[in-house]
């Protein structure tokens, strides 16, 4: 029967489970990375400004170089861990998420993000304005109130009270006059 040492149990069961935590972090990255160059990709491929076109590859080229960065401070802490540094697992999540962070604002702040995010928001507010067009259409046709119904009804109610108030002033100076004579 073989003992492994306690020490090297911990090592074994940590090592493990930083192996786990990376990879998953890993994958994480690149399908990250991959749904942003899709997104980039296309929105460049839209572009008709080089200005703009070179602004996004900037902005790209920030973001990767801060995943560069990431992946070298993996290698340094791991290699601390290696040397008996304690290093907690959480540090090496919380680098992935800074530079998630870091990443995503430095393509966010690109006038080619801008740019597809208004497009998309205006496509957005377009399909909202046919689905409320369309729903408005179903409900009139089953005889239900719509939105615009009960937004003439209220306008013409308050229509009327500025009326009866109008109407309410002059009969009130009507009678005032008959009770000075």
């Amino acid at each position: 029967m073989t003992d492994t040492p306690p020490q090297s149990q911990n090592w074994n069961a940590f090592a493990e489970q930083w192996n786990e935590q990376f990879l998953e972090a890993f994958e994480n990255n690149v399908e990250a990375q991959a749904r942003f160059v899709e997104s980039w990709a296309e929105t460049v491929g839209e572009m008709s400004d080089d200005a703009e076109l070179s602004e996004g590859v900037e902005g790209y080229a920030r973001a990767y170089e801060a995943w560069m960065n990431a992946s070298q401070q993996m290698v340094e802490r791991a290699n601390d861990q290696l040397e008996g540094e304690d290093v907690e697992l959480d540090e090496f999540r919380d680098v992935w998420l800074n530079t998630a962070n870091e990443a995503f604002k430095e393509v966010m702040s690109t006038t080619a993000f801008a740019k597809m995010t208004g497009e998309t928001v205006g496509d957005v507010l377009e399909l909202q304005q046919e689905a409320d067009e369309v729903a408005e259409e179903t409900l009139h046709s089953l005889g239900f109130p719509t939105e615009s119904d009960v937004v003439e009804v209220g306008d013409r109610l308050v229509e009327l009270e500025r009326r009866q108030h109008a109407v309410e002033e002059k009969l009130d100076r009507v009678l005032e006059h008959i009770e000075e004579q």
